[in-house]
């Protein structure tokens, strides 16, 4: 069974996961949700790309944990690889528009792929964090981007405290660009879809491409030393202790 599913609709492909429950992403799964990528990127009767989930209540819950913990470090760093470095660089390449549809939770990983697009819709309903140091990894991407976005204490905070919060935090924060009614994001992000298939493709092009490198700014550098420092945490004791608490639903013992 596909994990996602990948159509082109009125000028706009839409990449959907559906691995139940919670959308957690494999080895495998990154792979394949990158080729999707690349294909919306290649196609020229694309003009836009969605990226949600059929799983309701879900977006994305980010990297399956016990892949992590029972991986080597040549196994976690392929994980980081296409999570972090490739992804960044697809997104960075893509030359269209890219939204992210968040009905549900997003967590994680998910987090990952939703700031990685350059708009996220969210239902009112939908909620979003970084719980990575509560399994005792770190969000190490985030560490780049969210400072520049919600300021420095507010991502600190965020960051080191794991907890969740909901959509009308997260649009006060500047991360969503859009709410919707419980249950609309998919709908939400189909009209803002629209609204960018009625411009020029090359002007969109152009000008996407020119917002990218005004707004890099060392960020795909710092992309790779954050997988650096994700898979070197990943394999000290505590990350273990960490990652088997959770695989294992049990509190860590630190």
């Amino acid at each position: 069974m596909s994990l996602f599913s990948y159509e082109v609709h009125n000028r706009v492909a839409e990449i959907l996961f559906n691995n139940p429950p919670v959308n957690a992403l494999t080895e495998a799964m990154l792979r394949d949700f990158l080729d999707a990528l690349e294909r919306a990127a290649r196609d020229p009767e694309v003009r836009a790309v969605i990226i949600g989930s059929q799983v309701p209540g879900r977006f994305c819950a980010g990297l399956d944990l016990t892949a992590v913990h029972e991986g080597a470090h040549q196994k976690v760093r392929a994980l980081l690889d296409r999570l972090y470095v490739r992804m960044t660089e697809v997104q960075f390449q893509m030359g269209k528009p890219t939204i992210a549809a968040v009905g549900g939770t997003a967590r994680g990983g998910g987090m990952t792929i939703a700031i990685s697009c350059d708009m996220i819709v969210a239902s009112s309903d939908a909620t979003f964090g970084y719980p990575e140091i509560d399994a005792g990894v770190l969000p190490s991407i985030h560490f780049t981007h969210l400072p520049r976005i919600v300021g420095k204490h507010r991502a600190f905070e965020l960051l080191f405290t794991g907890r969740a919060f909901d959509a009308q935090e997260a649009q006060s924060l500047g991360l969503v660009s859009r709410l919707t009614e419980p249950g609309q994001a998919l709908e939400g992000a189909r009209a803002l879809a629209q609204t960018l298939c009625g411009k020029s493709p090359e002007v969109v092009r152009f000008g996407r491409n020119a917002f990218m490198l005004a707004n890099d700014n060392g960020y795909r550098q710092a992309v790779a030393a954050a997988a650096d420092s994700f898979c070197n945490v990943a394999m000290t004791d505590s990350a273990r202790e960490g990652i088997a608490a959770f695989v294992e639903k049990r509190k860590p013992r630190w």
